[in-house]
């Protein structure tokens, strides 16, 4: 019997209905389609959150590859998941599998350092998708592995002034002239070695004791020039009649008087090992070491933490922590020299 409602036949009230479930479960099935298909795996979030990083962050390429391979790691190691799949179980896992993964040595485990290295890359990647909406696991989940505390290496006085005096005995008066220059400005300022072979010659200036630089993540700190860095500075430059623009160069003798291919950190590096070796020295010494070096004047000489950090571009005081050693020591000395000799 068809019955009339408000005008209408309870057939026609019948197929409406039926109509409007028909269509929201389509749209339904459309909105399930669209959130599958918008479920992107992690290899896809981690280019974006590369691109990020190189364009809005700012990093270094050298930075953004490590990332991209400390994530790749993650990435292989859980098959390519959706941010949603990474739990704490999952990290869990994967923290086991780095702790027993070989490093260079494939008889040692991975350092915990480089372990945490991966631990960080990750913790950002989570911020990341967290700023942008996208659910996983919290980057306040991820916790550093415990490591002890580092031993630098770095130069005693009298190894210090062997080692800045070795060029001297150079027979090539401009490497002579140009290696002393290079020793004397990464004990002077405390620099990377990566710093010092991008540094240009307009910007130092010799008027001045001090000039600024860009270091790791494009950050800039002022360092300074002590009068024997300076001096060396005034007389290589001084003796320099090349055309290149960088502060420290090859000088091949095929290219005297024309533009010379600028020093990179691992020619720098062999630098400084030759002039170890030739002093005596029989320390493990790299241009590290010298800034290390740097650092431990500042601090036994009554420099506080704080001017250190700024002075070495460490971002975190925790980093500059590694010289607490160092002061601890002096500390020891000075009790044995002072502490009772009032009751003698």
């Amino acid at each position: 019997m068809n019955k009339k409602v408000c005008g209408y036949s309870t057939y026609q009230i019948f197929y409406h209905s039926l109509w409007i479930r028909s269509w929201d479960f389509l749209c339904l099935c459309q909105d399930v389609s669209y959130n599958i298909c918008d479920m992107k795996k992690m290899d896809q979030y981690i280019k974006e959150f590369l691109e990020y990083l190189e364009v809005e962050r700012g990093r270094s390429l050298k930075t953004v590859h490590n990332y991209e391979f400390y994530l790749g790691r993650l990435a292989e190691f859980a098959h390519n998941p959706t941010p949603d799949r990474i739990t704490r179980d999952m990290i869990h896992q994967y923290r086991m599998w780095l702790n027993r993964i070989g490093g260079g040595n494939q008889n040692e485990p991975l350092a915990k350092s480089t372990q945490n290295y991966h631990l960080i890359a990750l913790r950002s990647f989570l911020k990341y998708l967290a700023k942008n909406d996208v659910k996983s696991l919290p980057s306040e989940q991820i916790e550093l592995a415990k490591q002890p505390m580092r031993m630098v290496a770095f130069l005693e006085v009298d190894e210090l002034d062997r080692l800045l005096k070795a060029p001297i005995k150079e027979k090539d008066v401009m490497l002579s002239l140009r290696d002393k220059a290079i020793l004397e400005l990464l004990f002077s300022t405390g620099m990377r070695v990566s710093e010092l072979s991008n540094l240009k010659i307009d910007s130092i200036n010799l008027h001045r004791d001090e000039f600024t630089i860009r270091g790791k993540g494009s950050k800039t700190r002022v360092v300074f020039l002590s009068s024997t860095a300076k001096d060396a500075l005034k007389q290589y430059l001084a003796k320099r009649k090349d055309t290149s623009p960088h502060l420290f160069v090859s000088h091949d003798r095929a290219k005297r008087g024309r533009k010379q291919s600028p020093l990179t950190p691992r020619s720098i590096q062999r630098l400084v090992e030759r002039y170890v070796s030739a002093s005596g020295i029989t320390k493990h010494i790299t241009p590290h070491s010298l800034r290390h070096t740097f650092a431990t004047d500042l601090l036994m000489s009554g420099a506080d933490i704080r001017s250190v950090q700024s002075m070495l571009g460490h971002s975190s005081i925790t980093t500059t922590q590694i010289y607490t050693h160092i002061t601890n020591n002096q500390m020891k000395d000075v009790h044995k020299k002072f502490h009772g000799k009032s009751l003698g």
